[in-house]
């Protein structure tokens, strides 16, 4: 009678244990980011874990804490060094409170003004990083450079058209179509978009504004697209007054949809400052849904974009790409949805 075949043991948190060194409790820990453990033994623990294979085991799970060190590049202009930096210091605090809940060093890059790929990878490397995060620079070099380095690289807050990094990034386009379709179903029908010439985040918001009043079968020059010089509310007051100077009002627009709430703060004030009643002769609707309740009079309607889940998701698409190690995982683009908040800088049209 043949003998029966045996079926390979699997492998548990207990082997890891053993393999280790350590309690199962410290391994559950290490591999679940649940307490901050010293280097030298998470290093121990992820070692064993992937020479046994349990990492690639763990993989679909999502729930492998196979990251110690986080290398953290943001470009300089983009640090929250003042308080009109309002999303990028709520977004790099969601992501130091979940590098801190997980056990997880962070190590800011220190570098040119314009980030570039190999100070960022010999950066990396030199502070024993297993993870690269990038904020906001989708730029094609860098990426392209960052990628050939084969470390993990995460973007959040921007976009890679090649798709060879993995990104996480609200739903821009989707949330500006969002706020200015619910314009339009308040019977706003000529409505201004206050934007910049910014990176492909913010070019997604201009794209959903004009989905928005293709869907409803609007004449697309029912919506226009005003360019400020940057996101600053100076830059939003000074674009409204001019507009505002040549067409000696506001040419029957009566909303305005801004790319970012420090654009419908700047809107807000100059608008009121010449004369105009919100929101009963123009609508004001931002975007980020960072700005604090009782910074505008009256209170901003605005698109909240899920900042401390972009931060999470960006630490797990990270610990998937390395718990991934050997094998070739395509490149995952995350969408988070936004919400629309209502509050009193817009509402219905209304008209005698």
């Amino acid at each position: 009678m043949p003998s029966e075949k045996r079926q390979p043991r699997k492998v548990g948190i207990k082997d890891v244990s053993r393999e280790a060194g350590v309690a199962v409790s410290t391994v559950s820990h290490v591999l679940n980011g649940t307490a901050p453990i010293s280097q030298e033994v998470r290093a121990r623990v992820l070692e064993a874990a992937r020479a046994l294979g349990y990492l690639a085991k763990r993989q679909q799970k999502g729930a492998i804490a196979s990251l110690s060190t986080l290398y953290l590049a943001v470009p300089p202009g983009n640090l929250p060094h003042n308080d009109i930096n309002l999303v990028s210091w709520t977004l790099l605090t969601a992501l130091s409170r979940e590098c801190e809940a997980r056990g997880i060093r962070v190590v800011a890059h220190n570098g040119s003004p314009q980030l570039d790929a190999a100070e960022i990878i010999a950066g990396a490397r030199a502070a024993g990083a297993e993870g690269i995060v990038v904020v906001y620079d989708d730029s094609p070099k860098l990426l392209k450079g960052l990628t050939a380095s084969e470390m993990a690289v995460a973007l959040l807050n921007g976009e890679d058209p090649s798709m060879k990094v993995d990104t996480v990034a609200p739903a821009n386009r989707y949330g500006a179509r969002l706020a200015t379709e619910w314009l339009i179903e308040r019977g706003h029908r000529r409505i201004l978009h206050l934007t910049w010439r910014g990176r492909s985040t913010i070019l997604r918001r201009e794209d959903g504004f004009r989905d928005a009043f293709a869907e409803n079968g609007l004449p697309p020059d029912q919506g226009r697209v005003l360019y400020t010089d940057g996101y600053e509310p100076a830059h939003a007051r000074q674009t409204l007054r001019a507009f505002v100077a040549e067409h000696g009002g506001l040419d029957g627009f009566t909303a305005v949809f801004c790319a970012a709430d420090n654009l419908a703060i700047g809107a807000l004030g100059e608008l009121q400052a010449l004369g105009f009643s919100i929101p009963a002769d123009v609508a004001v609707v931002g975007f980020d849904g960072v700005a604090p309740v009782d910074l505008t009079q009256p209170s901003l309607t605005t698109i909240r974009v899920p900042l401390d889940e972009l931060a999470a998701a960006t630490m797990q698409v990270l610990e998937q790409r390395l718990s991934s190690a050997g094998g070739v995982k395509p490149a995952t683009r995350i969408e988070l949805g936004c919400r629309l908040v209502e509050r009193e800088s817009a509402g219905a049209l209304h008209r005698a």
